[in-house]
Formats: structure tokens, sequence, C-alpha cells
């Protein structure tokens, strides 16, 4: 599988973006984007100070900012890293402690925070409230083993770890750098906290299309292409300091009749991407609606059409009947494996989150129905963002979660 990363700068709605576009197999599964004149609060660690302390909600309101509350859940108080601390043993108005926005702000909900600080690197995730040793789920059993023997004796107690997926291509020598490298960043921080003044942020994540470098499955990727000059010097550096293994797939492109967009179409890929319909190869097609509370995705058959026999014209045909009515279930079966392999597709591609129900075509048959979640599982399991297929309701609607970090591909750019 040949996979590119594509880094350049359009221009939609008079605003000059930083798009980011991964491409598997000249297909485009990923994309973010970013205005060049605004900043993510994604990943940043702040002083922040507790405005209010909701009990019923069991959350508080944690300012990161005068007058920016972020949502924290009393549930995430682990090991909290206090700046200052109002004499009580719980967490109360007017505490200053370290805190990282671990959701963004969407919609009409304002960003979310965690005291469970996280420092990423390309392998490893240290974190300081979760003090166990974690392992992506798309590493295999053998491999993970050997990795946790490698890892556990040099963790120290007060941080717990997280073995991202490219640990598992990676050298040991490489993982232990980065382990001993991300310990040093956390502990120099930690160790400041007593010296810091509210409202100040501690540690800010580089811009968006350079953390893509460090989240995306290098092992698989091919080459890295930008035709802007400044965006090449800053990924060129970025590579040399943190992963100078992946310079040699950094790619200048120039050419001036043919720019890097119009040549992988990326601006007609992103249209595509945010448009409601989505054509199947069968005729059939998907209805994609973000509300307020969730996402609906509607499988039509459209213009897809089921073969069927020709009747007897002389007398009652039952076997001919029973016939067409399994080729038509067959069919609609057809329709909605494709169906729901091109759904995993879209929601990673739109990055959809939250809750997503699907309204598949109704099948009669419970084996049927038992095949297209499994097919469902199997498909959506390839997304590095977690997918919880829940289950189908009594009215054939099939529930989804998809872990929520970051706006909508939607959201990004409307």
């Amino acid at each position: 599988m040949e996979n590119q990363l594509i880094i350049t700068n359009l221009t939609r709605n008079e605003t000059e973006y930083t798009v980011c576009g991964l491409y598997e197999d000249k297909r485009l599964v990923e994309a973010s984007a970013q205005p060049k004149d605004s900043e993510s609060l994604l990943s940043n660690i702040y002083v922040g100070r507790v405005k209010d302390v909701v009990k019923n909600l069991n959350a508080a309101f944690i300012e990161i900012a005068p007058g920016m509350a972020c949502y924290f859940s009393l549930e995430d108080l682990k090991n909290p890293v206090y700046v200052k601390k109002i004499n009580s043993p719980n967490l109360v108005k007017g505490d200053e402690l370290y805190v990282q926005v671990e959701k963004e702000g969407m919609k009409t909900k304002p960003p979310r925070v965690t005291t469970n600080l996280n420092f990423t690197g390309k392998y490893l995730v240290l974190t300081t409230g979760n003090r166990t040793l974690g392992v992506s789920r798309k590493i295999d059993k053998e491999t993970k083993s050997r990795l946790k023997t490698l890892v556990e004796p040099h963790i120290p107690p007060e941080f717990g770890l997280v073995l991202r997926t490219n640990s598992q291509d990676a050298r040991e020598e490489q993982i232990l750098s980065e382990l001993k490298e991300l310990t040093s960043q956390a502990g120099s921080l930690l160790a400041k906290a007593p010296y810091q003044t509210c409202f100040s942020c501690v540690r800010r994540q580089p811009p968006e299309f350079l953390a893509v470098l460090k989240n995306v499955y290098t092992e698989q990727l091919s080459e890295i292409v930008t035709d802007d000059g400044d965006l090449f010097t800053a990924i060129q550096e970025y590579l040399k300091a943190f992963q100078p293994e992946d310079l040699p797939k950094l790619r200048l492109y120039q050419d001036e009749l043919l720019p890097l967009s119009k040549c992988y179409s990326l601006e007609v890929k992103l249209n595509d991407a945010l448009r409601e319909r989505v054509w199947l190869k069968s005729g059939g097609y998907l209805l994609i609606q973000p509300t307020e509370a969730l996402t609906v995705i509607d499988v039509n058959s459209g213009k897809s059409m089921v073969k069927v026999p020709k009747m007897k014209a002389d007398g009652p045909n039952t076997n001919g009947k029973a016939n067409v009515k399994y080729q038509v279930q067959e069919h609609y079966l057809k329709i909605n494996l494709e169906a729901a392999k091109e759904i995993a597709v879209q929601l990673r591609l739109r990055n959809i989150s939250g809750i997503i129900v699907v309204d598949f075509i109704d099948m009669v048959s419970e084996e049927a129905r038992e095949q297209l979640m499994e097919a469902l599982r199997a498909f959506t399991k390839k997304d590095p963002v977690p997918v919880s297929v829940v289950d189908m309701t009594k009215l054939n609607l099939v529930e989804l979660t998809r872990k929520k970090v970051r706006k909508s591909l939607r959201e990004q750019l409307v």
C-alpha cells in the first residue's frame, strides 16, 4: 500500500488554510484544515483556575484564560499537579492547577480539560494521572508482550505509559531514547509548577500540520509532500529534531503549471467530503446529515436494481416468487455491505465523532443482519480513532460511537 501525506495551503471563502491530506492508494482517507492565522488549543497545557464546582454534575469549570471556562469531570481528578491549592482536601473554587485541553470546543460545548497530562511522542505517550502501562489495540499479542517487557523497567513510578502503533516497527533504542526524552520534558514541567502564574500556557503543541507527522502511522508512509517553501523548512526542522528516520520521505513539489492541490485533486475531494450524498459503485448512496446531538446516515438503494427472473405467464408460480424475494434480500445485503465499508471511510475522512445512527436498508434475515454487523465492526476497526459499534435496535437502526477529539472536517472548513 502506497501512502502519501500532502501538506499545502488552500484558500476557501477568503480564508487561507494549511491543509493535510493522507492518501492511501491514491484515495484521500484523512484530512484536516487549520486557518493560518489561528492556533488550536488542543493538547496545550495551561495553569487553570477553578471557577466553579458543580456537584450535581460531578464536574467543575476551569478557566484557562480570563472568561474562557472549560469543562472538567471530577472523575478524572487523578494525581493533579497544583500550582496553588486552597486549604481543602477537595477541588474547590480558586484552586490553580495544570490542565491539558483534551477536546476542542464544539458547537455550543466548551473545551474539555483533564489533569492527566499527556506528553506525546512518535512511539509513546507519557501520562501523569493514569499511571498504568497501555498498548495500542492495533499491536499483536506477541509484539505487545515484547514491548511491555522492554519498557516496564524504565517507567518512573510517578508516570504511566502508552505504547503507540508506531512502536511496533521501532528499534528498541529508539523507544527507550524517546521514553528518556519524554520523562525529561515531563519532569521539568512538573518541577516548575510552584513558580508558574495563573493562565500561563506552559506547554504549547506544534501546529496541526506538524502534529499530524507525529500521529500518522509512518511505517506505511512512503512520502511527505509539500509545495510551500516555509512549510518545507518547518517540516524539515521538525523531522531533523524528532523523527530523523522520516526525513528521506520529505519532498518539495515544484511545478508551476500544476499546483500540488490540483495534482492530487485535493480541493475536489474536500468538496466531496462536505457533501451530504455519497454515491456507491452499486448505484446506491449514503445520505450523511450531521445534527446538533448526533450524525444520521441513511443508506438508500438509489439507482441500484436487482435482476430477477421472469415470472411464468400461465398460472401461479410459488417457487418463482420465493426466488424473487430471496434475490431482493441478497441484493439489499450486498448494498448494505458496500455501504458499511464506505461508512467506515467517511467517518475517518470527515472526522465524524460522537453518536452516529445508521439506517441501513431493512433485511428480513437475522443471519444477514449479523453478517452486516460483523462486517461493520471489521471495517471500523481499521480507523486509528476508536469506534464502537454498539448494536442494532428493534427498528433496524445501527448505533455507533466514535471518540470525539477535534472538530469535524465540516466544522473546520465551513
